[in-house]
């Protein structure tokens, strides 16, 4: 029920084709980060995901967090499993070197926690939480802060919340109401916030709240937002523990799935106030929040991922064992498992097709947040980021907007036993539920990639990767031409769809607002199904050319091949129907009154 094995060899594939390592690896600063320091952290983080968190996850889903009286008791392992995490350096692995971490590429550690997504999601978003808050501290705290709480969150003594929404407030941060004054050389805080991931527990010793509040002086909107860092335990001077801040844990949510995640409710301020301190300049807290957004949202993303590579997992050792009816083709046999049926090979190849291709979007796109941050020539920098700003959307809306189908036809594959809580097939659709809603719903994601990556350069960004992908569909072509069929079937496929989504976002860019944001969402999914052919797509290529080599590993290109070709025939196809919705959809989806609903 808990097996999880990282796809060690499609990652470490991933990395390279997708995510480019050979040229990250060979920027300023990883110049001691080489493949086989890559391949044995790979190997050693598989370890204690397959050793230490997997068999923990269905404990934390059946015994969730408990909550008494302020105090919070995580599941029977976790305490143990987070203290072997930190112990290992696994915690400040993708943080700078400056206060603990290890300085690792972005794109390393996003194959790393990949692996801690898909062992265990519940316990992975503890140290999602915690980079978020060091990423927002290091980036805009005085370096009073840096020194007081960096060290110690790097290493994992102390983890990190990001305190945003509000029960009146929700994704409205303009309606935030928690106050802060000021006292002296730091502040009182007070008012409740929700949907607090790890909010308390009993794992670290200290938890390092990081809260949006307003000054008595605070201009309406969002423009009077500022951040302060809140801590559960005063710091002494000696970076010891000091007494109890006014903040507690008020409740714990009772949610669909992530038991195992303590969902809080935070009362701030009871008594005189809880005591906290100013991240960057008054009033310009939102910023600070999103200097760790496109990394959060990557992270979600990336939950996506995992979590649907954990249900196919799953439904495929199950359609490999289970031994159920007769199967087409395989007559008189008294054995045939499931996974001879045609149709539980097409749910199996529909996820095994759809999660290379998320892998390869999430990792492509980590690759670029390394070139933007540490390439030597600035205008390759420039060209990364803004690369990044255009996909992080897509990342975080596609592959979890996938994952719901996906852990879905996981639960089909055991058919009845899949609706029963005890095979475990269920929990992952339950735990990729909130990928969609968390660091903001696929909608918002979508009005971020059609009200501002999309419109803010009149579409010369995404213009510019379209034609990428399009140069690299005539190479396909050329390739396909020299009696490949199968690579021109591929090429073919993305062409289509690259006409689909030049022709929407050329309507887009010319669209009314209103008529836009009636399609946003069937665009994002359609920059997500023809990117991420479009990556498949140079996968298939580069198992072609190998193989053509004679590479040894044959039987894992020639499945990259065909799982390619899978993906074109039967997601890429879609393309046209999405362009559709975009073009023609406004008129019905904004055309009843709100009575007639």
């Amino acid at each position: 029920m808990n097996f999880y094995s990282p796809p060690l060899h499609e990652m470490l594939f991933a990395m390279k084709e997708h995510g480019g390592l050979d040229a990250v690896l060979a920027q300023v600063g990883n110049e001691e980060v080489t493949d086989d320091l890559v391949e044995a952290i790979l190997e050693e983080a598989s370890r204690f995901a397959s050793d230490v968190l997997a068999p923990i996850n269905a404990r934390g889903d059946t015994q969730g967090c408990r909550w008494n009286n302020g105090v919070v008791t995580t599941a029977d392992g976790f305490r143990h499993a987070y203290s072997g995490f930190c112990d290992s350096g696994w915690n400040g692995m993708p943080s700078g070197t400056e206060f603990g971490g290890q300085g690792m590429p972005t794109l390393v550690s996003t194959a790393v926690l990949e692996m801690w997504k898909a062992s265990n999601m519940a316990f992975s978003l503890c140290q999602m939480l915690t980079l978020g808050a060091v990423e927002a501290i290091t980036h805009h705290g005085s370096e009073e802060l840096r020194q007081r709480y960096l060290p110690a969150m790097i290493e994992g003594r102390w983890t990190g919340t990001m305190n945003i929404t509000e029960p009146q407030a929700g994704s409205d941060l303009a309606a935030i109401r928690t106050k802060a004054i000021r006292d002296g050389d730091h502040y009182r805080i007070s008012g409740t916030k929700i949907f607090i991931t790890w909010g308390e527990h009993d794992m670290a010793e200290n938890i390092i709240h990081l809260v949006l509040a307003r000054l008595p002086d605070a201009p309406p909107g969002v423009k009077g937002i500022s951040l302060f860092v809140c801590p559960k335990f005063l710091v002494n001077a000696d970076g010891s523990l000091g007494e109890r801040n006014d903040l507690v844990c008020a409740s714990i949510e009772h949610k669909i799935g992530i038991h195992g995640s303590a969902t809080a409710v935070m009362s701030f301020g009871e008594g005189p106030g809880a005591i906290g301190w100013l991240v960057g300049e008054p009033h310009k807290g939102l910023a600070c929040m999103f200097t760790m957004m496109n990394h959060a949202r990557l992270n979600v993303g990336l939950e996506g991922v995992a979590i649907s590579d954990r249900a196919y997992q799953k439904a495929r050792q199950f359609a490999l064992d289970r031994v159920q009816g007769k199967t087409l083709g395989r007559e008189g046999a008294s054995n045939a498992t499931i996974i001879g049926h045609p149709d539980v090979r097409r749910m199996l190849m529909d996820m095994k097709a759809r999660v290379e291709a998320m892998r390869a979007l999430a990792y492509y796109t980590a690759g670029q947040m390394d070139r933007a941050h540490g390439h030597e020539d600035p205008s390759t920098r420039q060209k990364a980021q803004t690369l990044v700003d255009l996909l992080i959307p897509v990342v975080k809306g596609w592959c979890t907007d996938n994952a719901l189908g996906i852990t879905s036809d996981g639960v089909q594959i055991h058919g009845g036993m899949g609706f029963i809580e005890e095979t475990g097939a269920s929990q992952h659709m339950r735990d990729a539920r909130i990928t969609t809603i968390y660091e903001g719903t696929t909608g918002i994601q979508a009005n971020d990639l059609i009200g501002r990556k999309l419109t803010r350069d009149g579409g010369a960004a995404m213009k510019e990767l379209i034609a990428t992908m399009q140069a690299d569909v005539e190479s396909l072509r050329a390739a396909g031409a020299a009696e490949d069929a199968m690579l021109e079937g591929i090429a073919l496929a993305v062409g289509n769809g690259l006409r689909a989504l030049t022709e929407a976002s050329d309507w887009l860019l010319a669209a009314s607002p209103r008529d836009a944001a009636a399609g946003a969402v069937p665009y994002l999914r359609l920059c997500g199904t023809v990117i991420a052919g479009w990556l498949t797509a140079r996968a298939a290529q580069v198992a072609t050319l190998r193989l053509a080599r004679g590479d040894a590993d044959a039987a894992f290109l020639n499945a990259k091949r065909i799982t390619a070709h899978h993906y074109a025939m039967h997601v890429l196809t879609g393309a046209d129907a999405l362009r559709d919705t975009v073009l023609h959809g406004a008129s019905t989806t904004l055309g009843l009154t709100d009575a007639q609903f």
